[in-house]
This record gives structure tokens, C-alpha cells and sequence, in this order.
């Protein structure tokens, strides 16, 4: 039995590449994984069993550090998330709730505004810069910045993730020339890019990093996407944390409660309005969730070991 890392998984099989120089093996999942209703993840650490017509067997998924359902993802270090501040520009909600979910799972957010050679994206610069991110500009079509996100991602396990067009596959292309992504035009008429990453795919870099380029999402997606009880939401904006336990009141959901800290820090300009904004969305969006749908979550978000 041997062991390795899923770096893709398309149309049943999961490519497992065992660290060695060879080509990933294609596998399949074992009938339990199936009767258990669980999928192996892109991401996943696995155990499995070579076949002698060269394919393999998974056999065990090992702990998983964290789990994502959109991306579907596992074992990430951290969510490296593409902006624009040119076309097609993104809306700062996309962002908040990427860093909210990836806070949620246990990794870092690190800010990254492409096309800096058209937009210098400063108001979403000072912003993300503000609240504690590293945040950065990269231009995949000049080259600038490049290789300060090659030293922020070297050795980690990254997912590339970002509202379609904003050029997550040109970035990957500029860090490691020879990949030759696919690479979509922006239409001039929505102000959006065309979906051209259909599926979660791990690369390694030459540099150590291992590189997940995700399928890019628009506003309706995001509301797909997983999130926390509304009483655990304000722990994953990390410029309220000072001010969490200063309010007058127990409970406070920091939305428009009288004496709230947060409220207070937020006129007194030490939070982005935006910032606040996105926060009281996503707050609203958990409170209409229900019981049942928190249970499933919770389910799903199970780092079991399956064997």
C-alpha cells in the first residue's frame, strides 16, 4: 500500500501522486466510500493500492486538516484570493466571504489584486491592508509581483479561488511558465470572465508550493457556498476581535445593538464600512438558516478518517 495526495479527481477517477517523480496513478475509490456517501477530495492524503495494469485502489483517506465544499477542497494552508480593481472589478462581498469561510476552516487569507498594471485596486488595497491581511498586487500579463506571491506561497498547500475573470490561471501560468492553463476573455458586455478552470486541480511549483486552481464563481454562486452559525460569524472578521468582548451587552450581534463596540470602532473609522457591511450580510444570511441545514453541515464538515 502506498501513500500520496489527490491532486485531481475527474469523471470517477482520483489521481494520486506519491511525492516519487511519476506520473500520478488513477484510481478509484473502494465500494465503502460509496455506501458511506463519501467522496474523496481533491487535497485529501490517502492510502492506496497499486493495480498491475498500473491503476490503484483508494483504500483510506487520511485526517483531513479542513474540508471546503466550494471549492471542493481539502487540506489547505491557505486561500490565496484573486481581485480586480479593473475588469471585471470585484465586489468586496466576494472577497469578505472567502476570507469569513476560510477563517471558519482554519486557514490563512492572503489578498491578491491582479491586473495592477490596469488598476491599482488602492481602495481595496488600504482596506484588506488595514484589517491585518497580507495583501498584495501582482500583474499576470507584465509580471510584477509574481514572485513576492512565489515567496508567500512556497512549501504550503494554496487554493487559488476568485469571481471569474479576474485571472486566476494567467497568475498560475506567470509563476510557473510551461503550465499553459487555459485562459478566458473577459466579456465586454457582462463585465465577467468565462468560466475556463471546470474542475479543482493541484499543481506543484518548483518552488515546493502545491497550487490549487479553482473553478472562478460569481455573486449567485457564493450564496451556494458554506458558512458558520451567525454566532460564531464576527470570530472570522479579525479586525472585530478587539472589541468583541467590550460590548455592553452579552450576545450582541454587532448589527445594530446600543453599546456596541464594534459599532463604536466602525464610526470611529477603525473598520471599513464595507467590511461592516459584508459582516451584517452574512449574519442575515445565517440567521435565515435552518436547524436542519446546520446539521448537515456539520456532517459533512466531519474530518473522519475513512477506511
Amino acid at each position: 500500500m502506498s501513500e500520496g495526495i489527490i491532486l485531481k479527481a475527474l469523471s470517477g477517477f482520483y489521481y494520486v501522486d506519491d511525492g516519487s517523480g511519476a506520473p500520478p496513478t488513477a484510481c478509484r475509490a473502494r465500494g465503502r466510500f460509496r455506501h458511506a456517501k463519501i467522496s474523496p477530495l481533491v487535497g485529501d492524503r490517502v492510502r492506496f493500492t497499486p493495480l498491475p495494469d498500473g491503476s490503484g485502489a483508494v483504500d483510506e483517506i487520511l485526517p483531513r486538516r479542513n474540508q471546503f465544499q466550494r471549492p471542493a477542497v481539502a487540506n489547505i494552508d491557505q486561500m490565496v484570493i484573486i481581485a480586480s480593481g479593473a475588469v471585471p472589478v470585484t465586489d468586496p462581498f466576494l472577497i469578505d466571504r472567502m476570507i469569513s469561510l476560510a477563517t471558519w476552516k482554519g486557514c490563512e487569507s492572503i489578498i491578491c489584486l491582479n491586473k495592477c498594471d490596469l488598476d491599482s485596486a488602492q481602495s481595496l488595497y488600504e482596506i484588506y491592508r488595514s484589517a491585518g491581511f497580507t495583501t498584495l498586487r501582482v500583474s499576470a500579463g507584465t509580471g510584477d509581483g509574481i514572485d513576492e506571491l512565489a515567496e508567500i506561497i512556497a512549501g504550503k498547500v494554496s487554493a487559488f479561488t476568485g469571481n471569474s475573470g479576474v485571472g486566476k490561471s494567467s497568475i498560475l501560468n506567470a509563476l510557473e511558465p510551461g503550465f499553459g492553463l487555459p485562459v478566458g476573455e473577459v466579456s465586454d458586455k457582462l463585465g465577467r470572465g468565462r468560466h475556463t478552470t471546470r474542475h479543482v486541480e493541484l499543481f506543484r511549483l518548483k518552488n515546493g508550493a502545491i497550487v490549487a486552481d479553482t473553478p472562478g464563481f460569481s455573486s449567485f454562486d457564493t450564496e451556494q457556498m458554506e458558512g458558520c452559525r451567525k454566532e460564531d460569524l464576527a470570530a472570522t472578521f479579525r479586525e472585530f476581535e478587539p472589541y468583541l468582548e467590550q460590548c455592553r451587552f452579552t450576545g450582541c450581534a454587532h448589527v445594530k445593538e446600543k453599546g456596541c463596540a464594534v459599532l463604536a470602532a466602525l464610526k470611529e473609522g477603525k473598520i471599513a464600512p464595507s467590511r461592516h457591511e459584508s459582516y451584517v450580510r452574512l449574519y442575515n444570511e445565517a440567521a435565515q438558516r435552518k436547524d436542519w441545514e446546520e446539521k448537515k453541515r456539520s456532517v459533512q464538515n466531519s474530518n473522519k478518517v475513512i477506511k
